[in-house]
């Protein structure tokens, strides 16, 4: 799963005979894909390529890094995020985050990537601050971080308990506003942090991400495995998290078409990956879904209420992907409940209705678990 930080386009990226290819993804239509074979550590990017495992080592199947020990070892060698490549001397900007009524986060990334790591982290509005050298732009985030008594990260848990019931834009906008008119009148901001010109310039992403009237998660999957299947119809993403429906119902506006802004083959194909991971700017490290990726198929329904059980929309974590092989799956929906369960988790449930196919077959967590541990 990866942003387009110029056109704020989600897509899927794969690789295909060495080559990183990408999908543009649009919501509303049909997404699925099977799993094939093990999960197995992709390596790491260096230089803008892709140096593959040495061994080409098994990995877990619940973590959203797919890097072995020695690949990640590897990877945190030359890291911002790890503190091991303080001399980068390119510039980084400093960030306010807004992610829900009250979860804000200060952070960095680096100038060149734009807007990108926003969209990667699911932050429905933010703020630039400033601009300039890594350790000023360290020492601003640390500046920030005490003064406002606000975090550097936020667990990706909290995002999706919140992201169906947020405020609009102008109390996001409010939020963000009075933060920053805080932080730009601290003392102590270092010498070579070019503040950012123009005042409070809050950038919202809430179109982009589609989160206007966005039915509740109902389930959240927690890995993927070998014969399982994902198939729903999109409609939204966020960070890395790509919310489908399962149950094939649909209000009357539909979804079809957006937010695509690529060519007329909705494909662009790219020879390298457009970001590097190792920094703060990567979200859990090298994310390339699996050997052969995943394929969006065919026009679906668009958004609406809860299917079956209560079980209309998953989140699938993108990052789970990576390092697996994903083939295109597409098919009649079909409900079978319960029968199905394995007593693991392990899948066995979709549904039928007029917007096409949807399964889950692969282990999930019920979101409701998830929010109340939190509220």
């Amino acid at each position: 799963m990866l942003w387009d930080g110029d056109t704020g386009t989600p897509l899927l990226g794969w690789q295909d005979g060495g080559r990183t290819r990408q999908r543009v993804l649009r919501y509303g239509e049909t997404l699925g894909f099977r799993v094939v074979g093990e999960r197995r550590c992709p390596g790491v990017w260096r230089g803008g390529k892709q140096v593959p495992c040495a061994v080409g080592a098994v990995v877990g199947a619940r973590g959203v890094s797919a890097l072995c020990e020695e690949c990640g070892r590897l990877d945190r060698a030359r890291s911002v995020a790890a503190d091991t490549y303080a001399d980068d001397p390119r510039p980084y900007r400093v960030y306010l985050a807004w992610f829900g009524s009250g979860m804000v986060k200060v952070g960095i990334t680096r100038a060149d990537r734009g807007p990108a790591r926003l969209l990667e982290q699911g932050a429905v509005a933010f703020v630039w601050l400033g601009t300039g050298p890594l350790m000023a732009a360290r020492r601003a985030e640390e500046l920030l971080r005490a003064a406002l008594g606000v975090p550097d990260r936020v667990p990706y848990d909290r995002k999706r308990a919140v992201r169906a019931d947020l405020p609009g834009p102008e109390v996001r906008a409010a939020e963000l506003r009075a933060l920053h008119g805080v932080a730009v009148a601290l003392p102590g901001w270092p010498e070579s942090l070019e503040r950012t010109p123009g005042g409070c310039a809050v950038v919202d992403h809430g179109e982009v991400f589609a989160t206007a009237g966005l039915p509740s998660a109902t389930s959240v999957v927690t890995e993927l495995r070998d014969g399982g299947v994902v198939r729903g119809v999109l409609v939204a993403a966020a960070g890395p998290d790509l919310h489908l429906r399962v149950d094939g119902r649909a209000d009357a506006a539909g979804w079809a078409g957006a937010p695509g802004r690529a060519d007329a083959s909705g494909r662009a194909d790219t020879p390298g990956r457009p970001d590097t991971p190792g920094g703060p700017d990567t979200p859990g490290g090298p994310d390339t879904p699996g050997r052969s990726g995943p394929t969006s198929s065919g026009g679906g329904p668009g958004r609406g209420g809860s299917g079956p059980g209560g079980r209309g929309v998953v989140v699938l974590d993108g990052r789970l992907m990576s390092g697996w092989e994903l083939v295109r799956d597409s098919g009649e929906m079909e409900y079978v409940g319960e029968a199905a369960a394995d007593g693991t988790g392990h899948g066995g449930w979709s549904g039928r209705g007029d917007g096409g196919a949807g399964a889950v077959t692969v282990p999930v967590r019920d979101v409701s678990a998830v929010q109340g541990g939190l509220f």
